[in-house]
């Protein structure tokens, strides 16, 4: 469990099943290398019935301030939430995305092109190094670079045709 100032999810007044639908997320989360907040809080909201703000969630979930905004802006970043609008009140209110298109549509898009985008300058700046690399093994480095930049070149055309898949 979530343990801050000696206290756990147990103790913030969260339900059984709020905290096992959280762990859920959690657990999902960390499978994605993404920070633990950001599971609990797509936790919480997903199990939510009403929109909530970053210190609901925040004392929910007995998080910092800090980890509580890095989670939600994660999540917005991929739209696995949005903001919702609460009449007289100026603070904004999150509901979880439910659709997993949306969702994994946004996380390919936010957390992978980049990568594949950014691959192609790498290989060129690897080719470059090894110009400059007198190796007796040059040809074999050569035809593992030519490997990387045949999977570079795949991931940039299935890439694409993932996220059409997705809803992209």
């Amino acid at each position: 469990m979530n343990i801050m100032n000696g206290e756990s999810l147990a103790t913030t007044g969260l339900s059984e099943l709020e905290r096992e639908v959280i762990e859920l997320f959690i657990r999902m989360a960390d499978v994605l290398n993404l920070p633990r907040s950001v599971g609990e809080i797509y936790g919480l909201l997903f199990i939510s019935s009403a929109p909530l703000c970053l210190d609901d969630c925040r004392i929910r979930l007995n998080i910092s301030k800090g980890s509580t905004s890095q989670g939600l802006k994660i999540l917005r970043s991929f739209g696995a939430i949005r903001t919702v609008y609460i009449p007289g009140d100026r603070k904004d209110y999150y509901l979880a995305e439910t659709s997993l298109r949306k969702i994994a549509s946004g996380f390919a898009g936010e957390q992978v092109r980049p990568h594949v985008d950014g691959g192609k300058e790498r290989i060129e700046r690897i080719r470059e190094l090894l110009e400059e690399h007198g190796s007796a093994e040059r040809e074999m480095i050569e035809d593992k670079i030519d490997l990387l930049e045949n999977w570079q070149k795949r991931a940039g055309k299935i890439l694409p045709l993932i996220l059409k898949l997705i809803g992209g």
